[in-house]
């Protein structure tokens, strides 16, 4: 810190290191385990509040371990993220408009990922 600037990692970096180790292990782990596994200087303190935000958004389990907690991810990375875009969408008053810019903004890759799936949900008995 020689140039006196703050070299802290943002909180979501630190979250989504901390994520990533929950999914890689599969099991439920204690903070130290996290810690461990994430092989960095971060205290095993930084690491438990870390775990306890995810449990307070609800991104993450905990089960009672000895003395402590053991956590697990809620969901995969894939519907973590498609909870994030819904969370989204629900800041916006005008859901219409932001999906219309979303689908416009796609590549025609995913828009035919898209048009499929929304097929096959219709062709299933959709919502």
């Amino acid at each position: 810190m020689a140039d006196g600037k703050d070299e802290r990692r943002p909180a979501g970096e630190l979250e989504a290191s901390v994520m990533a180790a929950l999914w890689a292990a599969g099991v439920p782990q204690t903070p130290g385990e996290v810690q461990r596994s994430l092989g960095t200087e971060l205290a095993r303190t930084t690491v438990t509040t870390i775990l306890t935000r995810l449990h307070d958004k609800g991104v993450v389990d905990r089960h009672r371990q000895g003395r402590g907690y053991a956590y697990v991810p809620v969901q995969d990375a894939q519907g973590l993220t498609a909870r994030r875009m819904h969370s989204e969408l629900d800041r916006d008053g005008d859901r219409e408009t932001v999906l219309a810019r979303f689908v416009a903004q796609l590549s025609p890759d995913d828009e035919r990922v898209l048009r499929t799936l929304l097929e096959a949900d219709e062709q299933s008995g959709g919502r």
